[in-house]
């Protein structure tokens, strides 16, 4: 790139010759500016190559102790905050967690020999314990290592979120940190080594362990030590071979002092278990106990009022004594039991349906109770304006448009290609095809840039040119935009400024080379004219107006974007608003920085005596082009761009972001890192097979109660 607009600025100066004073001088201000971005293109590549040139020979630093115990308590915070906040808003202990117990397995096919895991009897004995109990349990394992199996809808996440924050509350010095992961996430092709993938699930869901303070590689230092144990939720996500290839990679990877949590259904584990011909090594393996009628009912009996309507005694003495199977069957699972208790107890709503489908099938049962969620989440939840509250949105959505704008979002991430769980802001621009918007932003961007040249120029086949060229070039520049991932600047001075220093130092480089170049661009046509076209008198003034628009401007934009481009380095866990807020905001340093070299541009016009709106408009549009292009994060833009088209086809709402996160606040989606995921996947692919009120149609609700 460098080269090419070095290449176009001499064309400018040998088209300058061929023009009259007026049209030269304007075509001459076009070859200062092409000849400083290509000093500045070409500055941007050589300046990274000489510092690790310089930097190649050097010892590689390595992480102290002290910086590995500060990472693992700033991990460790970031975790319960993350973690503790969704339990929050899960009710997990309100009034009382749910009554599930949890057994070691009495498939003897699917766990390693009993005195390898423990000493002793492995101590999961199927009782009803506190979570301080199970976690002591856990710690008595030998290698600390447990899978966690069950059918859809039994508990098998929040018994890990759990079991995350306790073992954080009761955490050792010494101890490996607790980071619940999406199983889903983990692609084998990308990340062959669960090492690996470990380490950029780290660095991609909380930055603060880039921070400077912390030391250098801090993500690899923690996997490579065992430093982080890691709880994998949802084996059962992945495909067929993914799974398989997971087990295998545990088994072949884990030291003796790994530690390790695994959530997966059980015939899906059993089948990968089958297929790679070998159990976890070391591991316990355990799975819940149907919940018992009478436990259901008491905990039901516990949500509700201390003197309930006679038609919820009717339904408790069913459940009971088993007169409703449906719903007997339902209620034996968590997932069942929550859907009950948000349907009908929390709105207060004729809980007769209940009675009625619990004495038929339990299949229909639980369509009803997915049907009725969402109608039931945003009646009881109405928005509350102001500061966010954890469980009320802040804006009003019927349940109409929530079902509708999650069946889309529940079938978008279910593509092939796609993570079935995780959904990602920056992911919407992947679900559109993008060539409609690069076409239209090319062709609006290449009217602009030809109009403009057309007037500086006053060549009417030059400036169409340049606009057709000028078009083409976006048109293949943003395609990359709808791929990348989020951005985050970082404007931290402390132990940095060095860095400043740095940068400094190579602007000052990067100009004198502009200097050179200007030099010798004017030089070499033997005369003032032939160097700057008119633009200023004398060829010393076009080595100084190169070398400072050269040099300045690599300072600001270039060395400024590359400066802040860092990982973010507060203490607080990345969430999908932050992020989409980081992106942003280096959206804007970027354009402010291109907007402060296009006035520079347009005061170089203004001394060649351009009309002053001309050369300062023309600056501008020129800065906020550059400052559009520069960088390697346009997921923010990507999302902008994207965001009008579905909402016009009534897929999304305009304000997507908003949507989402009031989504979480209703407790129909979850938040893990930057993702948000639906929280349970069987009201997810309840909505994917479209069982769901048809758009436009609100699902029959229960009459109020009297």
């Amino acid at each position: 790139m460098g080269v090419l607009l070095l290449a176009l600025a001499i064309a400018l100066m040998i088209v300058a010759q061929l023009l009259p004073q007026g049209p030269g001088t304007r075509v001459g201000v076009l070859q200062i500016i092409a000849a400083a971005g290509s000093v500045m293109t070409l500055g941007n590549g050589l300046v990274p190559y000489l510092f690790w040139w310089r930097k190649r020979g050097e010892p590689v630093p390595v992480p102290t102790s002290a910086d590995i115990g500060k990472a693992k308590d700033v991990l460790a915070g970031l975790v319960t905050q993350q973690w503790r906040d969704e339990t929050v808003l899960r009710s997990l202990g309100d009034p009382e967690p749910m009554p599930l117990a949890w057994r070691s397995t009495e498939r003897r096919e699917l766990a390693d020999h009993p005195e390898i895991i423990a000493k002793g009897a492995v101590a999961f004995p199927g009782v009803d314990v506190h979570m301080a109990d199970m976690v002591r349990n856990f710690r008595a394992l030998r290698c600390r290592r447990l899978i966690i199996l069950g059918g859809p809808g039994t508990g098998k996440t929040t018994l890990a979120v759990q079991l995350v924050l306790e073992l954080l509350r009761t955490r050792q010095p010494g101890e490996p940190v607790p980071v619940l992961l999406s199983a889903a996430r983990w692609n084998d092709r990308v990340h062959p080594q669960l090492r690996d993938w470990l380490v950029a699930s780290l660095a991609a869901d909380y930055h603060a362990l880039r921070a400077e303070g912390l030391g250098p590689d801090i993500p690899e230092t923690l996997v490579a030590r065992s430093e982080v144990l890691p709880v994998i939720d949802g084996l059962d996500e992945l495909p067929e071979a993914a799974r398989a290839a997971m087990l295998t990679a545990l088994n072949r990877g884990m030291y003796e002092t790994d530690q390790l949590i695994l959530t997966c259904r059980t015939t899906q584990f059993a089948q990968a278990v089958a297929e790679i011909g070998d159990v976890i090594t070391a591991t316990a393996v355990i799975e819940p106990q149907p919940m018992s009628p009478a436990a259901a009912t008491d905990y039901l009996r516990a949500c509700l009022p201390p003197v309930p309507h006679p038609i919820w005694l009717e339904i408790l003495e069913a459940l009971r004594t088993g007169a409703a199977p449906a719903l007997s069957k339902v209620a034996s699972a968590s997932l069942g039991l929550w859907l009950v208790r948000a349907t009908y107890i929390a709105p207060r709503v004729d809980p007769t349906p209940l009675l009625e489908l619990g004495r038929g099938s339990a299949a229909e049962l639980h369509d009803h109770l997915c049907d009725q969620l969402i109608p039931a989440l945003v009646s009881t939840r109405p928005p509350v304006p102001g500061p966010p509250r954890p469980f009320r949105p802040r804006y009003a959505w019927t349940s109409d448009q929530v079902s509708r704008w999650l069946t889309y979002l529940s079938r978008q991430v279910t593509l092939k290609g796609e993570d079935s769980l995780d959904m990602a802001w920056w992911h919407l621009a992947r679900h559109t095809p993008s060539r409609p918007v690069r076409v239209w932003a090319g062709m609006v961007i290449g009217v602009v840039v030809g109009l403009a040249f057309t007037l500086l120029t006053r060549l009417p086949v030059a400036g169409v040119v340049i606009g057709l060229l000028s078009a083409l070039v976006v048109m293949i520049m943003i395609g990359s935009w709808f791929t990348e991932s989020p951005g985050h600047a970082d404007f931290q001075l402390r132990g940095r400024l060095s860095e400043v220093l740095r940068v400094l130092r190579d602007g000052l480089l990067v100009g004198a080379l502009g200097a050179l170049v200007g030099w010798l661009m004017g030089g070499s046509v033997g005369g003032v004219k032939a160097g700057l076209a008119g633009v200023v008198q004398g060829g010393l003034a076009g080595v100084r107006d190169i070398g400072l628009l050269s040099g300045v401007g690599f300072v600001v934009v270039l060395g400024l974007i590359r400066w802040v481009e860092r990982p973010a380095t507060t203490a607080t866990a990345r969430s999908p608003r932050s992020t989409w807020q980081a992106d942003r905001k280096l959206t804007v340093i970027r354009i402010i920085s291109g907007l402060v070299v296009g006035l520079m541009a347009g005061a170089i016009g203004v001394r060649a005596h351009l009309p002053t709106s001309v050369a300062i408009v023309g600056g501008l549009l020129l800065g906020l082009l550059s400052g559009l292009m520069l960088g390697s994060h346009h997921a923010w833009l990507a999302y902008n761009l994207t965001v009008p088209r579905l909402a016009t086809k009534g897929m999304l709402p305009l304000r997507a972001m908003n949507f989402l996160d009031d989504a979480h606040r209703l407790g129909l989606l979850r938040a893990e890192g930057p993702y948000y995921q639906f929280r349970h996947i069987e009201l997810q692919r309840h909505l994917a097979r479209g069982q769901h009120a048809t758009p436009g149609e609100q699902p029959q609700q229960p009459s109020p109660l009297p």
